[in-house]
């Protein structure tokens, strides 16, 4: 049995607002408190760690493993994704002036992503392939994915089978929780906690 937490980074400096995976703002001092909090509510007892190649979430998941000698992974597939002309934007600007985008990507974001964003299908291919990876690579024991809210709810929508369309009615907050078990056969829902 493999056990996999994967925990959105914590609070980036410039607080809310899109980051996909060309805007990279580095953890704000209440960022890093928030994973240091979830990690210490989860208890450790981990084999690896996981990460996303952005800094939100690198540069934790680097000193966690140092400071626990564990091996580190930077699984390029779990940054997040592509928000195109929305990224750096908050939502409320997005809301405001862009509001038929806006409208038009919360009634569908499988069909109406944002101009220059990464295609809904795609990055659920791409977050799918990498869970398969950790799969393979560790088959039992336990590891931690520092990852993103995206990649967190198609992660939830792959193993509910639910519809993309739903990857957007998922709430998570920052160091927000997830844990799936993986049985050799198939994923399983252990646990979501924001």
């Amino acid at each position: 049995m493999l056990k996999i937490d994967l925990i959105r980074h914590g609070e980036p400096v410039g607080g809310k607002r899109y980051r996909g995976d060309k805007v990279d703002d580095p953890l704000s001092e209440v960022g890093w408190r928030q994973l240091w909090q979830r990690v210490a509510q989860l208890g450790g007892g981990w084999d690896a760690v996981v990460t996303s190649p952005l800094s939100r979430c690198a540069d934790f998941g680097a000193q966690l493993a140092a400071q626990h000698d564990l091996p580190l992974l930077i699984e390029p597939d779990l940054r997040e994704i592509g928000f195109g002309c929305w990224e750096g934007m908050t939502h409320e600007q997005v809301r405001v002036e862009r509001p038929e985008e806006y409208r038009l990507y919360r009634a569908d974001p499988v069909a109406n992503r944002p101009p220059g964003a990464e295609d809904l299908r795609m990055f659920a291919q791409r977050v799918s392939g990498a869970l398969q990876r950790l799969v393979e690579r560790y088959p039992q024991g336990r590891v931690l994915v520092i990852c993103h809210a995206m990649v967190m709810r198609m992660a939830l929508c792959q193993v509910m089978a639910a519809p993309l369309r739903q990857v957007t009615q998922v709430t998570t907050e920052y160091a927000s929780w997830l844990c799936l078990s993986h049985d050799g056969q198939a994923f399983r829902l252990e646990q979501l906690c924001n």
